[in-house]
């Protein structure tokens, strides 16, 4: 069986990780010719205060561009 983790900033809404969620499953399903019901798809939000880059956080990314 098919496993994917996505680790996505938090903040999006339900219906876009619906929507990433089904995509992702369909992919994998189409790409490894595997029945769509094996496929396992893993989706952590992670808080903009522990997500960085540069040792900038996207909080603080977000605080300076807003």
């Amino acid at each position: 069986m098919p496993i994917a983790m996505i680790h996505i900033a938090a903040g999006r809404s339900e219906e876009a990780k619906r929507a990433l969620l089904s995509n992702v499953t369909e992919a994998i399903a189409r790409s490894l010719d595997a029945p769509i019901a094996s496929v396992r798809v893993l989706l952590q939000e992670v808080p903009e205060t522990q997500w960085a880059s540069g040792g900038v956080t996207l909080a603080e990314r977000h605080q300076a561009s807003g």
